[in-house]
């Protein structure tokens, strides 16, 4: 029991430390000028190192932002220049491509690009910081679920052979992540065509709002 609650302890205390490296970037860390394509990359390169899971991965490349662009997911450069609103739209787009289509992304960000890029009254730096002001408070509830499954996947597979536990834990652990990973991708995926079925309606929506 002592060795299982000491590894436990190392796992997750490895886990905190690839969480703590992962840190989103603060948007006053965001260059205020505008920026060049080879800046632009150059900057979520040295800010976005520690989501790298191999060192040969690229986090975004010029073809990447380039092709945002003519897909209309990325506002266009202003004399090829980028400004902190874009690298902001950038960051929201790097944090959704990881389990998210390019078409589902479009749906989620299109409508806040249009009605918040260059806003008057509040532009996208403001909704980025309205987004992640809550990462301290979801960050500590992550780790207790983590720390939660971690425990049950040690207790699964008690009547297997002994020197198979290990990889059968390990499995039973990755099976539970995915799992949760799996449903709360579904759940996104249809919020995204509510927001589809919605926008197919504008009037029925309008009189509702009315």
């Amino acid at each position: 029991m002592e060795k299982q609650e000491n590894e436990m302890k190392e796992f997750l205390a490895n886990i905190v430390n690839v969480i703590r490296g992962m840190d989103y970037i603060k948007s006053e860390d965001v260059p205020n000028i505008d920026l060049y394509m080879d800046q632009v990359t150059t900057f979520m390169d040295e800010q976005l190192e520690g989501c790298k899971r191999h060192d040969v991965d690229k986090i975004l490349t010029k073809t990447m932002i380039n092709n945002y662009a003519k897909n209309n997911l990325l506002p266009s450069p202003d004399k090829k220049k980028y400004s902190k609103e874009h690298m902001l739209t950038l960051l929201f787009i790097y944090y959704f491509k990881n389990i998210l289509s390019i078409s589902d992304i479009q749906s989620i960000l299109n409508p806040i690009t249009e009605r918040y890029f260059n806003g008057k009254d509040f532009n996208m730096e403001d909704i980025y910081d309205e987004i992640f002001k809550v990462e301290d408070i979801e960050a500590g509830k992550f780790f207790k679920d983590i720390a939660k499954k971690y425990k049950q996947a040690q207790e699964t597979f008690t009547d297997f052979p002994e020197e198979d536990q290990k990889m059968l834990h390990t499995y039973s652990f990755i099976c539970m992540l995915s799992f949760d990973v799996y449903v709360k991708k579904m759940v996104i995926e249809r919020l995204i065509d509510t927001m589809g079925e919605n926008a197919d309606h504008p009037a029925e929506s309008d009189a509702k709002e009315e």
